[in-house]
C-alpha cells in the first residue's frame, strides 16, 4: 500500500506540473471568475477531498454503529453457530484431504462463516488460524497443499448474504436504496465461489505437489484428532446439522437468485427494516439482551469509523489528486473504450483494478465515487461499484496475509484459482447490475 499510495501521489504531482508548464491561461470574460491552472486545481482538490472524507466518515458513525450493533445482537443469539453448523457437512466434502474431527476444518467453517455474515474482523484470526492448522497436515512445507489453495480461493470470493458494511456505506452518501446491493452481491458471490471451487479443483489436477519431506511425520495429532494448541476453537466448529438440512439451505440461496433478479427493485426497500426487526425478534426468541448487545456493537461501530479516518483522507486525498491532475482519464479512458459497451465503464474500472491490490484504495476509490455529485450512490455506477466493493477481496492482501503466517512460498495454482474467482465476481456483478439497474445507464 505504500508504494500505491506513493505512485498514485507522485504521477498525479508529476501530470499536473506538465499540464500546467504548458497551460495558456484563457482570457476571462468580463464578471467570470478567471480559470485556474492545473496546479491551483490540484491544490484545492486536495484540501476539498480531504474535508469531503472527514465528512464521509462522520455520516459513517451512525449507520455503522447501527449495522454493527444489529450483527452483535444476531451474534449473541448464535448467528454464527446456525451457518457454521450448515457449512460444515459441504466444507468436509469439500476438503477430503483434511480429516472431518481435525481442528482445521473447524477454522475455516468458523472463516467462512464469519465472511459470510460479512463479520470481516472475526473472520481473518479464524483464516490465519486454519492455514495454520492446515499446515500441520502438509508433507511439504513451503509449499501450498491443494486444501490451502482451495480454502484461500473460497476466502476470496466467500458468498455474502449481509454486505453490512457496504450498505453503510451507501447510506452515509445519501442513498435512497442503500441496501439496493445485496441481490447483486449475492449473486456476484455466488458466482465468484463456484468458479473460484472449479477452478481450484481443476488446476491442482495440472499442478502437481512435490513428494513429502524426507524427514515428514504425519502429526499425531491428525489421528488423534486432538485439538491444536493455542485457543481452543467454539465449540459450534464441531457441530454440524444433517446433511439434508444443509442442502435444503443451499438450494434455498441458490432459488433466492431468481427471485431477486425478478423482484430486486421490489424486495430492497424491505431489507434495513427487515433486518433490525428480523435480528431483534431471534435476538429475543434466543433470550439475548437485545439492548445491552445493540449497544455493545454500536459502541464498536463508532470505534470503527473513528478510526478509518485517517485512511480515509490518505486514499481519498491521493485519488482525489490522481482524478484532478487528469492522470485517471490517460490510464482509464483509453481501456473503458473497449469495456464500457461490456457495461463496465471507464468511472468504474478503477474500482475493478484496485479492490484485488488494495483494500484500502479500492475502498477509497469506491467513496470518492459515490461522494461524487455527478454520479451518486444510486446511479448504475454506484451500484456497480459499491457491489464490486461488497463482492470481491483483497486477493494479494489475503493471500500475503493467510500464506505468509505459515511460511508458505510456491503458491502452486492457489494465485490463478483466486484471480479466476475474482474476474467471475466482477463479470457476475457487472452482469447483476444490468439486469436489475442497467436502466439508469
Amino acid at each position: 500500500m505504500n508504494i500505491i499510495f506513493f505512485a498514485m501521489v507522485a504521477i498525479a504531482f508529476l501530470v499536473a506540473a506538465y499540464r500546467h508548464a504548458t497551460w495558456t491561461a484563457p482570457v476571462a470574460a468580463a464578471g467570470e471568475e478567471a480559470a485556474k491552472s492545473p496546479m491551483e486545481h490540484l491544490g484545492l482538490s486536495m484540501i476539498g477531498t480531504a474535508e469531503a472524507s472527514v465528512t464521509l466518515a462522520i455520516g459513517l458513525i451512525g449507520v455503522m454503529a447501527l449495522f454493527l450493533g444489529l450483527m452483535k445482537v444476531a451474534e449473541n443469539g448464535g448467528l454464527l453457530r446456525i451457518v457454521a453448523k450448515l457449512l460444515r457437512p459441504l466444507l468436509v466434502r469439500l476438503f477430503p484431504d483434511v480429516p472431518a474431527e481435525h481442528p482445521a476444518m473447524g477454522a475455516m467453517i468458523m472463516n467462512i462463516s464469519a465472511n459470510a455474515l460479512g463479520l470481516g474482523n472475526a473472520a481473518t484470526p479464524f483464516g490465519i488460524r486454519a492455514m495454520q492448522e492446515l499446515d500441520k497436515l502438509n508433507p511439504h512445507k513451503g509449499t501450498a497443499t491443494n486444501s490451502m489453495a482451495l480454502f484461500l480461493a473460497i476466502n476470496t470470493s466467500s458468498v455474502t448474504l449481509l454486505p453490512t458494511g457496504v450498505i453503510a456505506i451507501r447510506a452515509a452518501a445519501g442513498s435512497s436504496d442503500p441496501a439496493g446491493i445485496v441481490p447483486t452481491t449475492l449473486i456476484a458471490t455466488i458466482c465468484s465461489t463456484t468458479i473460484a471451487i472449479l477452478s481450484a479443483k481443476l488446476l491442482q489436477r495440472h499442478f502437481k505437489s512435490p513428494p513429502p519431506d524426507a524427514d515428514y511425520k504425519p502429526d499425531a495429532d491428525v489421528q488423534d484428532a486432538h485439538p491444536a494448541e493455542g485457543e481452543a476453537l467454539p465449540q459450534e466448529a464441531g457441530e454440524a446439522y444433517p446433511l439434508w438440512v444443509s442442502a435444503i439451505a443451499l438450494g434455498c440461496l441458490i432459488g433466492f437468485i431468481p427471485l431477486t433478479v425478478a423482484y430486486g427493485s421490489s424486495i430492497a426497500p424491505w431489507i434495513i427494516p427487515g433486518l433490525m426487526v428480523g435480528f431483534l425478534t431471534f435476538g429475543v426468541a434466543k433470550g439475548v439482551p437485545i439492548y445491552e448487545s445493540f449497544v455493545e456493537g454500536a459502541r464498536d461501530g463508532f470505534n470503527v469509523a473513528v478510526r478509518i479516518i485517517p485512511y480515509l483522507v490518505a486514499i481519498l486525498v491521493a485519488v482525489g489528486m490522481f482524478r484532478a491532475s487528469g492522470a485517471m482519464d490517460l490510464l482509464i479512458s483509453p481501456i473503458g473504450l473497449i469495456t464500457g459497451p461490456l457495461g463496465l465503464p471507464a468511472e468504474a474500472l478503477p474500482m475493478a483494478l484496485m479492490r484485488p491490490l488494495s483494500g484500502s484504495g479500492a475502498y477509497g476509490i469506491m467513496a470518492s465515487i459515490i461522494s461524487d455529485l455527478a454520479i451518486g450512490p444510486d446511479s448504475y455506477v454506484g451500484y456497480l461499484v459499491t457491489t464490486l466493493q461488497g463482492s470481491t477481496e483483497t486477493t494479494f492482501y489475503v493471500l500475503a496475509v493467510y500464506f505468509g503466517a505459515v511460511q508458505i512460498r510456491r503458491v502452486r495454482h492457489a494465485l490463478c484459482a483466486a484471480l479466476l474467482a475474482d474476474l467471475a465476481g466482477i463479470t457476475a456483478a457487472v452482469v447483476a447490475c444490468l439486469f436489475l439497474f442497467g436502466h439508469l445507464v
